[in-house]
């Protein structure tokens, strides 16, 4: 019975694990394996994650492989990819598979030409249920045990009907993971300013936070349209050198100290963070740029900001002796209240500009809103327009239809009357025979009665 947990322990021990980079979204992972040795270059893998079968790039310093075994910890691994904040999932994450294949990098490549199919016809089912949400990206996993796509909203949105309908469409499980205008950048981002690809898409795994204070304190310009991303928010590179600034800034003094130089006493007036050169303006009025190392900060005590004398002491001891009087705070607390203010009016300055960005990006919205209504009154106008055309047309088809009828009807009358005018005509020819044959037969008859006469 006791050694059965030593026996699991020393296996976990010796397996064996290489680092994998895998998904949309770059994910990196330790993945175990029984492999004897690892390729020396960077190869695609096949692995086997909670989601299925994927394919994935083997990444790392592959100098770190010993045996097949990666020797570097999680917090090495942190450490080298990105001070820190690398996403990175503690602890097994699944199994390598094999390597990967010519046929599996083709079938990677048939596969991303079908996302675009099924990207569009899940978008079709969103216009169909008319659903809040913008289709940014999807992955269809390489063993085919799932489509995730990844959608943009405002707020929630209940797409449950819409997992049914698809997954009835492709019959396979389906996901859906919203994202922020960060990750779609991650997703979808080109080339910056700079003129290199976005730091997001290409190394960057975790999207830590960047604020106006970093911008003020590399003295880079504060126009929203020059300091912000692809995302539309402040770029990611404006923390790069942050910690270099606030380590630097701290081998400077603070405005108004007194300091003295070889040239005397002054007081700062100015600091330049990169150069370490600080602006004294001495007593005599004369400025000069000073190295931060060849400056003396003076005590406060010894600064001669006011001209005191031994009565001055005495009136200021005796002021202190005072019974109930409290101790007024010194200049350090002072200056400490000041840095606070000082903070709260910066907090106070990021929150204004947050709400003039809501309040221009509500704009915007109503701007979109105003176009999407004028574009629906104008599809009206033309359906309005289209259906005038259609009564015209039905109208003067009617009319050519009536007068169509109206002609038939005066050509049958016509041929009716020529008709009753040629029966008119046989009539009359007919008496005209008749009349005829009467008279003949009278001839006759008075001929035969002349004969008769004559032989009598």
């Amino acid at each position: 019975m006791t050694k059965g947990p030593e026996t699991r322990s020393k296996q976990a021990k010796n397996k064996k694990y290489m680092l994998v980079r895998y998904g949309r979204m770059n994910t990196l992972g330790l993945f175990e394996h029984h492999e004897s040795t690892i390729s020396k270059v960077h190869s695609r893998v096949v692995i086997k994650t909670r989601r299925g079968l994927e394919l994935g790039h083997l990444v790392g310093r592959l100098a770190s492989y010993k045996g097949g075994q990666f020797r570097l910890s999680g917090a090495q691994i942190i450490e080298y990819y990105d001070d820190g904040d690398v996403d990175l999932s503690r602890g097994q994450t699944g199994k390598f598979i094999r390597y990967a294949t010519s046929a599996d990098v083709s079938e990677e490549g048939h596969l991303r030409k079908i996302v675009r199919e099924e990207m569009e016809c899940c978008q079709r089912f969103i216009k169909e249920m008319n659903l809040p949400m913008k289709i940014v990206d999807a992955e269809h996993v390489f063993g085919g045990e799932r489509i995730i796509f990844y959608f943009m909203s405002d707020g929630r949105v209940d797409f449950r009907e819409l997992v049914k309908k698809v997954a009835q469409e492709y019959q396979t499980r389906i996901e859906m993971r919203q994202i922020g205008s960060r990750d779609e950048a991650k997703l979808l981002g080109d080339v910056e300013s700079c003129g290199q690809e976005c730091c997001c898409r290409r190394f960057l795994k975790h999207l830590k936070p960047v604020n106006m204070r970093m911008a003020k304190m590399q003295k880079a310009t504060l126009d929203p349209a020059k300091i912000s991303g692809y995302c539309g928010r402040l770029k990611c590179c404006l923390r790069y050198e942050d910690k270099n600034y606030t380590e630097l800034k701290k081998r400077l003094p603070k405005k108004n100290t007194r300091v003295k130089t070889e040239q005397g006493r002054g007081k700062v007036i100015d600091t330049q963070i990169l150069t370490q050169l600080v602006m004294v303006e001495y007593e005599s009025g004369e400025r000069k740029a000073v190295g931060v190392d060849d400056i003396e900060i003076l005590p406060q005590s010894s600064a001669p900001d006011k001209k005191q004398n031994g009565a001055s002491k005495n009136k200021s001891s005796d002021r202190k002796d005072r019974p109930g009087r409290k101790d007024r705070p010194d200049r350090k607390d002072r200056t400490d209240r000041k840095d606070q203010e000082g903070r709260k009016d910066l907090k106070d300055l990021k929150g204004q500009k947050d709400r003039e960005g809501q309040k221009g990006q509500k704009g915007q919205e109503d701007r979109k809103g105003q176009e999407d209504r004028e574009d629906q009154k104008g599809q009206e106008d033309q359906e309005d327009r289209k259906g005038q055309k259609d009564r015209e047309d039905r109208e003067d088809r009617e009319d050519q239809k009536g007068q169509e009828g109206q002609e038939d009807r005066k050509g049958q009358e016509d041929r009716e009357d020529q008709k009753g005018q040629e029966d008119q005509e046989d009539r009359k020819g007919q008496e005209d025979r008749e009349d005829r044959e009467d008279q003949k037969d009278q001839g006759n008859r008075e001929n035969q009665n002349d004969r008769m006469d004559r032989e009598n």
